[in-house]
C-alpha cells in the first residue's frame, strides 16, 4: 500500500473530499477553456469540451471503477478526438489544458500502481495522448513544448517511484521470509526438546516400578510434553521453509527480564509486569515470541522515542491466549546517523512472526500519548477452552 492509499484508508471522509475537489478543479479548467473560447463556437470546440469532461471524470479515483478501465476510456476518447481534429481542418485554438492535466494524473497513477502489463500498454497510450492534445491547434508550439516536458518529467518520476515501491516490496518479502525461517528454527528446537523429554520419561517409566500416584505423575508429564510438542509441530509445519542453519537457544521469560534490566541501565526506567505463575504454563514458543517482540519494541524506543521517561511492559493471560503490551511516553526520535536508522522493516518482521503463530500485532499512538505495541498470542489453553 502506498502513502496515498494508506492516508485514504485512515481518513475515508477526507479522501472523498479530496477526490471531489480534484474532479471539481479539473472540470473548472475545462469550463474556463470553454468560456474563453465561446466567442468562437464551432464543432471542434464542442468536441474538445466533451472530451475534456469525459477525461476529467475518468481522472477522479472512484473506488468502484478500476484504474485501468478509467485510463483506457480516457486514452481512447482523447486519442480519437485528437485524430479527428488533426486529420480535418485545424481550428485556430482549442487548448485542452484541463484534459491534458487529467491525462497526466492518470499517467502517474497507471505507472505507479497498475500491474506491469497494464502499465506497459496504457502508459505509452496516455503519454501519446498527452503529447497529441496540444497539437490540435493550428499553431501548437506553445502548449506542445510545455506538456511534452511535463509528460517526460511525470513519466520519469512515476517510474522512479514504481521502482522504489517494488524494491521495498522485495525487501519486505525478504524480511518476512527471514523471520519465518528464524521462527521455524526455534520451533524445531522446541520440538526436539519435548520429544527428547518424552522418550526419557517413557524409558524411565518402563524400567522403573511405578504405580499409583507416581505413575499418574509420570504419565501426566509425558502428556504435557507431548501436547507442547504437537502444538509446536503444528506451527512448525505452517512456517517451515527450505534451508538449514545453525540454531541458537530459544529465549523465554527469564531473558525478557534480563532484556528489560539491561535496557533500563542505559535508558528510561522499565516497569515490567508478568502475571504470576505464567512461567509454569506459557508455551515455550509463545515465550520466545514475546521475547522477540519486546526486543524489537525496546530497540524502536531507543530510535524513535529519545525523550521517553518511562516504558511499561505488561504480559498477562486472557481468554484468547497471552496478551503483551509495550507502551512509552516519548514523542521525539533520536538523532541517529542514516545508516543506524534501519530500513523500517522491524514491525514487518514482528507482524509476520506473530501472524505465523496465529496471533495479532498492532502498533500505533497510545490513547494516553506516546507509542504502544500490543501482541496477542493464542495458546493451547484457549484452543482447549474453545
Amino acid at each position: 500500500m502506498n502513502r496515498a492509499a494508506g492516508w485514504a484508508a485512515r481518513h475515508p471522509r477526507l479522501a472523498v473530499v479530496a477526490k471531489a475537489a480534484l474532479g471539481v478543479v479539473l472540470l473548472c479548467l475545462v469550463a474556463f477553456e470553454g468560456r474563453a473560447l465561446a466567442r468562437q463556437p464551432s464543432q471542434p470546440h464542442a468536441m474538445v469540451l466533451a472530451a475534456g469532461v469525459v477525461v476529467c471524470l475518468c481522472a477522479v479515483p472512484y473506488g468502484w471503477i478500476p484504474l485501468h478501465v478509467r485510463a483506457a476510456v480516457a486514452a481512447a476518447v482523447s486519442l480519437t478526438t485528437s485524430a479527428v481534429l488533426m486529420t480535418g481542418p485545424h481550428p485556430a485554438a482549442v487548448w485542452g489544458m484541463g484534459e491534458d492535466i487529467a491525462l497526466l494524473v492518470l499517467l502517474t497513477a497507471v505507472l505507479q500502481r497498475s500491474p506491469s502489463r497494464a502499465a506497459a500498454t496504457l502508459g505509452p497510450l496516455l503519454g501519446i495522448a498527452c503529447l497529441a492534445a496540444p497539437m490540435r491547434d493550428l499553431d501548437p508550439g506553445r502548449f506542445t513544448a510545455v506538456f511534452g516536458t511535463l509528460t517526460v518529467v511525470v513519466t520519469a518520476y512515476s517510474l522512479l517511484l514504481r521502482g522504489q515501491s517494488g524494491q521495498r516490496m522485495r525487501d519486505m518479502a525478504a524480511v518476512r521470509t527471514a523471520e519465518r525461517l528464524e521462527l521455524a528454527r526455534e520451533l524445531h528446537d522446541l520440538v526436539a526438546h519435548h520429544v527428547t523429554g518424552i522418550v526419557v520419561q517413557a524409558q524411565a517409566a518402563r524400567f522403573t516400578a511405578l504405580d499409583g500416584p507416581a505413575a499418574a505423575a509420570a504419565f501426566e508429564r509425558i502428556e504435557s510434553s507431548a501436547g507442547e510438542s504437537l502444538s509446536a509441530m503444528r506451527r512448525l509445519v505452517g512456517v517451515l521453509r527450505e534451508g538449514d542453519a545453525e540454531t541458537e537457544p530459544v529465549a523465554g521469560l527469564p531473558e525478557v527480564r534480563a532484556l528489560t534490566e539491561a535496557f533500563a541501565r542505559t535508558g528510561p526506567p522499565v516497569v515490567l509486569y508478568i502475571e504470576q505463575g505464567m512461567e509454569h504454563w506459557i508455551p515455550a514458543d509463545v515465550a520466545a515470541g514475546v521475547h522477540r517482540v519486546v526486543r524489537e519494541a525496546l530497540t524502536n524506543i531507543r530510535k524513535h522515542a529519545a525523550d521517553a521517561t518511562a516504558v511499561r511492559i505488561g504480559l498477562r493471560g486472557v481468554p484468547a491466549g497471552v496478551e503483551l503490551r509495550i507502551a512509552d511516553d516519548g514523542g521525539n526520535a533520536a538523532a541517529l546517523p542514516e545508516k543506524a536508522r534501519g530500513g523500517g522493516f522491524g514491525l514487518v518482521g514482528l507482524r509476520e512472526r506473530v501472524n505465523a503463530m496465529g496471533g495479532i500485532l498492532r502498533a500505533g499512538p497510545a490513547p494516553e500519548g506516546g507509542w504502544e505495541v500490543t501482541a496477542l498470542f493464542p495458546t493451547e489453553r484457549c484452543f482447549r477452552a474453545g
